[in-house]
C-alpha cells in the first residue's frame, strides 16, 4: 500500500524514557522499522489520538495528547511533531493532569460502546477547550452521537 496521500505518524517506545503511542484510531497500514520504532498511516478523514510522554533522571518532563484528523489531498493542515505531512488539530494539550482528563473523556465515549474515533470531531474540540481552561469536559452521550451521525449524513 502506498502512503503518499496518507498521514504518517512516527511512534517510538524507549521504556521509561520516551513513549509515543496511538490511544485510539484505525491505522490503514503500518511499517515496523525495528522493535522500538514504527510508522502508522491513517487514511484521509481518519481521527486518531497521539500520546507523547518523555522522562529524564528526575521524572516526567513532557506529557502531551493530541487528537488529530488526517487531511485529504489539497486540504489545509497544521504541522505537528512526528506527524507527516500534518493534520487538522482537534485537541492539543500538555501536562499530566490535562492528559489524564482527556483520557477520561475518551473512556466516557468508549464506555457508551462507541469507538472514540467515531465521535463527533466538535466533541474533541470542546473537550480540549474546556480542559484547557480548567473546566470539566461535557460528557458525550448517545443523543449527541446520533445527532452527529445525522448531520454527517446530510453533509454538514
Amino acid at each position: 500500500m502506498s502512503g503518499a496521500a496518507w498521514t504518517q505518524v512516527e511512534l517510538l517506545w524507549l521504556d521509561g524514557q520516551i513513549e509515543r503511542w496511538i490511544r485510539f484510531g484505525r491505522p490503514a497500514d503500518e511499517r515496523i522499522i525495528d522493535r522500538r520504532n514504527r510508522v502508522v498511516m491513517f487514511a484521509p478523514g481518519a481521527i486518531f489520538a497521539l500520546v507523547r510522554w518523555r522522562a529524564d533522571d528526575y521524572g516526567t518532563v513532557e506529557s502531551r495528547i493530541a487528537i488529530l484528523r488526517a487531511v485529504r489531498s489539497g486540504e489545509g493542515f497544521t504541522t505537528h511533531p512526528f506527524v507527516t505531512p500534518g493534520a487538522e488539530i482537534l485537541l492539543n494539550l500538555s501536562g499530566w493532569a490535562r492528559v489524564q482528563a482527556v483520557l477520561g473523556a475518551i473512556d466516557v465515549v468508549e464506555g457508551l460502546g462507541l469507538r472514540a474515533e467515531d465521535a463527533a470531531p466538535d466533541h474533541w474540540r470542546t473537550v480540549g477547550a474546556r480542559i484547557g481552561v480548567g473546566l470539566p469536559p461535557r460528557p458525550y452521550d448517545r443523543a449527541r452521537h446520533r445527532a452527529w451521525l445525522l448531520r454527517r449524513r446530510l453533509g454538514r
